[in-house]
This record gives structure tokens, C-alpha cells and sequence, in this order.
């Protein structure tokens, strides 16, 4: 079921039809369209895209021929009207991270003072209000897309304790686990996770739901691969051509944190076609290449089977963890960044992250009666986003990278565009202030104005700059419009911490 959203053009045109905005003491006559140009609204809806699970997709093969759905947001534009004839359609793929479902990745809902409706800080919304209809999927365990009652939904399936440096195993009766990264994927899970000294300690499942026992696994496995998530996106991809009808029948995809890697997986296997069904790529602060905690100059594979043996190491399907979000403003960056993060933001993503997943929201907590809810996440490896891969890709590419990320080093960016050897229209903007989670961050106090009549902030037509959140959807927007951005088809560039976009450098382009 769609959901309309209101919107300021449509309650303005309203009110000039009931004759109640004047242009001095005679009411402003104007007549009727019969068709709207630009949108007037948006409208929000979720569907599910059925399938059934190949074989030899998923490491354990008992999910082998099971069936399985993938959930998608949708926000379209809305034309009170109905869209004139002429005005082409854009749509966009929109692929989340490693621990944050779809929705609540690029629709969140925010309520504020300005906007009660709660869509200020939306990327899909932005997006919408521009013309372009998104599309967010869910994958396949995350969110409200398949998880298996004997995979993600089985508590017995997180983490039980590690091996000792013996090969011993203290818990006989119900096994011990292994881990390719306990930073992502933390051993011990089924009891309580203490910590590993740069993430907070968060409940394990001991009191809900295990009721203080430990149970041997389900699934003895790492619950996905990059190709089951590329097998995701490409059946997205195919659906909103049939469903938006774009132009040229090609669509725009976004790749968001992990979900660069996803998306490249996903256009690498598509090879030549990949031109006849995407107009334009879109990476947000994207991971890129090199094994995690590896020393020296170690690139990942482009498949799976090539991995070391540690990366495919882990033995459990299911980890869990706090909502978050966004990072940490660097200590010497906080005077600098200031209203990076929106007041109550990360309280209303930890909601809307719990909403898409009831079951999760049962669980954890130290109290039985009191559970405090942990989002549920999938094991799995990573392989396939590397420079061979990039070499290979000619599709236009957009590349935006927060310069305070603290999650993803701002030097993949640089490492991606450069990689991008056979793609001529391409382009990085680094986002000054902006942080992992930049597509919803704001900006607030003296930096969001740098008092220059001369200067106006990327995207925006008032003074003030309105944060990361609105240098991402109108970068996005140029780029899937026009494939520029500021105008330029291929350049480095950078966007100050008042929203303004330097001249840029042509390194690295066709000459």
C-alpha cells in the first residue's frame, strides 16, 4: 500500500487555487494545470520479490531450492496531476551496508520542528521530491527479507565460545566457534559479549531468549557470500526497470558501505550487459580492496574460493549488535563538525531498526522480563571489489566519501577512482565534516554559513548550508540527471565544511 507524504508545493498551490495567497488586495488567479513537470509529493510503499534459492548459491546447503523473499522500500515521486507527458523517468537501485537494513538506510524517518513529517534528513525522499524513484531492498537477511527459521531466526546459531590456541574446546557438550574478524563477528554470543576495546559491550543472548544455556548450532556455517547478495540486486535491478520504466530501460544503483562491494559483485557478474541495464553507479563511502587486519600489500581475490583459509573461517550464520549508525566525530574535528549528528537520529534509526525486525526486538538484555533488543546480523565472506574488478567496468561512476568517516577510510575513494581505468565519465567529492552515515548528517552553528555572498553551498539555493544529508542527494541527483557533478563529467573535487564545492583536479581523467 502506498503512503502519500504531503508536501510544501502541494499545500502552496492548494491554497493559491482556494484564493487564499493574494498579490495585493486581489486574489492571484491562476488556472489549473492540467499535468505536473515536477513532483508535488512523494509516496512510500513495500513489496516482496519471491524466489527460490539455487543450489550451491548459499554455504549451507540445506537452504538449497528453499523459497525466499527480498522486501523493497519504494518512495516515488507523486504528481498531484499526473506527470505531464514528456517527463522521462529516472530510477535508482539503492543497496545498504553490513549492518543497517534498506529503509532504514535511506528513508529515515526524523521528525523536527521544520519538518514534523520526519523526511528531512531521507536521502529517498530527497531523491523523490527530484524525479528520481527509489528503490531500497532488504537483503536476504536483513530486515524483513528471509532470514530461515533454522538460520538468522535460531538463537542457537549466534556465536558459542572460541577454540583455545590447542584446537581445545572448553564447552564440548555444544561446540566452539571460530572467527575471520571478532570486531564484526564476536565469538561467545550465545552468553554475554564483554567487549573488544573499540566497540561497546552490547547483551548476548544468555537470559533472552537462551534462558542461560547454551545450544548447539543449527547451521554450522557463515550464513552468505557476496554472490548470494549480487543475486539479490540483480533480481531489484530487473524489477524496477519492469516497475519505474525508466529511460533507456536502464537504472542508476547506489552502493552504500558494503554494499559498494555488493553492488560491484553484482555488475561484474552482469560484465558487458551491465551497459544495457544501468545508466550510472553510485558509491557512497564504499569499502575497497585489502583484506581486513592484513599486513602489507594484500589485495582481495576476485572469488570466494580464493580467499585465505582464515576468511572462511567463521562457523556460525548469526551476529548480533547495537544500531548505530553513525560514527564518531574525530576529538580534535568536534569544535569543527558541529550538528554532524541530528539530536534524537540515532535514537530514531535504533526504532526504525527494531520495527523491521520483532523478533530481534525480543531478545538481549540482562533482565528476562525486560528484553533490550540487538539487530540481527549475517555472517559472511567479502571478495570481488578490487582493482582487476574496476578495471573491468565502464559504466559512469560517481564517488562520494565523507572526509570524517571514521568507519571507511576516506583513501578508498581515491584507491576506487583510480582503478576506474576504463571509465571516462567519473567522478570523487570528498564531503568535509561528513561522517559514515553522511547521507543523513546536518550541520549546525556559525560553519553552515561562511558569510561569502559570493558563495552558495553545492545543491542548495538559500545561504545556509544544511549539512552532508543535502550535498549527498544533489550530488546524486547531477550525477544521475547529468552524469556531472558541479557541471564536470570526471575530476576530484571537495566540498568544505560550509557546504561549498572547491574547483577541482582532472588528475586521473582522459585527457
Amino acid at each position: 500500500m502506498s503512503a502519500p507524504r504531503s508536501s510544501l508545493a502541494a499545500a502552496v498551490f492548494a491554497a493559491v487555487l482556494a484564493g487564499s495567497i493574494h498579490v495585493g488586495s486581489a486574489p492571484l488567479v491562476q488556472a489549473a494545470p492540467t499535468c505536473d513537470r515536477v513532483p508535488t509529493g512523494v509516496e512510500a510503499s513495500d513489496y516482496t520479490l519471491d524466489f527460490t534459492m539455487p543450489p550451491h548459491l548459499m554455504p549451507d546447503a540445506m537452504f538449497d531450492g528453499r523459497p525466499a523473499t527480498i522486501r523493497v522500500h519504494r518512495v516515488t515521486p507523486a504528481y498531484a496531476h499526473g506527470r505531464c507527458p514528456g517527463v522521462q523517468t529516472t530510477a535508482m537501485v539503492l543497496v545498504h551496508g553490513r549492518s543497517i537494513p534498506g529503509s532504514s538506510t535511506f528513508d529515515l524517518r526524523h521528525p523536527t520542528s521544520q519538518d514534523p513529517g520526519g523526511g528531512a534528513f531521507s536521502l529517498q525522499e530527497a531523491l523523490a521530491r527530484s524525479g528520481i524513484d527509489t528503490f531500497a531492498p532488504d537483503l536476504l537477511g536483513y530486515g524483513k527479507s528471509t532470514r530461515f527459521p533454522d538460520g538468522l531466526d535460531d538463537p542457537a546459531n549466534a556465536s558459542l565460545p572460541a577454540y583455545g590456541a590447542d584446537n581445545s574446546c572448553a564447552t564440548p557438550e555444544v561446540g566452539c566457534d571460530r572467527t575471520r574478524n571478532a570486531a564484526i563477528f564476536p565469538l561467545n554470543q550465545q552468553a554475554r559479549y564483554l567487549g573488544d576495546g573499540k566497540n561497546p559491550p552490547i547483551d548476548g543472548l544468555g537470559v533472552n531468549p537462551l534462558h542461560g544455556e547454551m545450544r548447539k548450532h543449527t547451521s554450522g556455517h557463515y550464513f552468505a557470500t557476496t554472490d548470494v547478495w549480487a543475486r539479490d540486486i540483480l533480481q531489484v535491478i530487473d524489477d524496477a526497470i519492469a516497475k519505474a520504466r525508466p529511460r533507456a530501460d536502464k537504472v542508476a544503483v547506489l552502493g552504500y558501505s558494503l554494499g559498494g562491494a555488493r553492488v560491484a559483485r553484482a555488475l561484474y557478474r552482469l560484465g558487458e550487459h551491465a551497459n544495457r541495464k544501468v545508466s550510472r553507479i553510485l558509491l557512497v563511502a564504499s569499502v575497497f580492496n585489502r583484506l581486513p587486519g592484513v599486513p602489507g600489500d594484500v589485495n582481495l581475490p576476485t572469488e570466494e574460493a580464493d580467499l585465505p583459509e582464515l576468511e572462511r573461517s567463521t562457523s556460525f550464520p548469526l551476529a548480533i549488535g547495537r544500531t548505530g549508525g553513525w560514527d564518531g566525530v574525530p576529538p580534535d574535528r568536534e569544535s569543527v563538525c558541529t550538528g554532524r549528528v541530528p539530536v534524537g537520529g540515532p535514537q530514531d534509526l535504533q526504532r526504525q531498526v527494531l520495527d523491521l525486525d520483532p523478533l530481534g526486538k525480543t531478545w538481549g538484555g540482562s533482565d528476562p522480563a525486560h528484553p533490550s533488543g540487538v539487530y540481527r546480523l549475517p555472517t559472511f565472506t567479502n571478495y570481488g571489489w578490487n582493482p582487476t574488478v574496476a578495471a573491468t567496468f565502464t559504466v559512469p561512476t560517481l564517488i562520494l566519501q565523507g572526509s570524517d568517516d571514521l568507519t571507511n577510510p576516506p583513501a578508498n575513494a581515491d584507491n576506487i577512482f583510480d582503478s576506474l581505468t576504463g571509465v571516462a565519465n567519473k567522478v570523487m567529492v570528498k564531503i568535509e565534516c561528513g561522517g559514515h552515515f553522511m547521507h543523513s548528517e546536518g550541520c549546525a552553528d556559525a560553519r553552515c554559513d561562511d558569510h561569502n555572498d559570493a558563495t552558495i553551498p553545492y545543491g542548495q539555493t538559500a545561504q545556509t548550508w544544511l549539512g552532508p544529508h543535502s550535498t549527498v542527494a544533489a550530488a546524486l541527483t547531477e550525477w544521475v540527471e547529468h552524469g556531472t557533478f558541479d557541471g564536470k563529467e570526471c575530476g576530484r573535487f571537495a566540498v568544505n565544511a560550509s557546504g561549498i564545492a572547491a574547483q577541482g583536479t582532472t588528475t586521473g581523467c582522459p585527457a
